[in-house]
């Protein structure tokens, strides 16, 4: 209804490092990312750069921005086993 079909990616571009690159990731993903970045007192562009500066060889940005999200997430929210 009101929400965006699962899957479905948006693009942004940032400057990283000197260079222009996008990311893509699903609505969910950009406003968790986005909210972090709030929390943190950061802008996007910025919490992206430092993400993309510290993320381990082979990671994906994508990746290391769905991974940060899910951090975020289960350090608010943890699961009582």
């Amino acid at each position: 209804m009101g929400r965006a079909k699962a899957g479905v990616l948006k693009k942004r571009s940032f400057s990283l490092a000197g260079h222009r690159t996008s990311v893509a990731l699903e609505p969910a993903f950009w406003n968790a990312v986005s909210a972090i970045a709030a929390a943190r007192g950061l802008t996007l562009a910025a919490l992206v750069a430092g993400v993309d500066a510290t993320r381990e060889p082979g990671q994906s940005l994508a990746s290391s921005l769905r991974m940060l999200a899910l951090d975020e997430a289960a350090r608010k929210n943890p699961l009582n086993h």
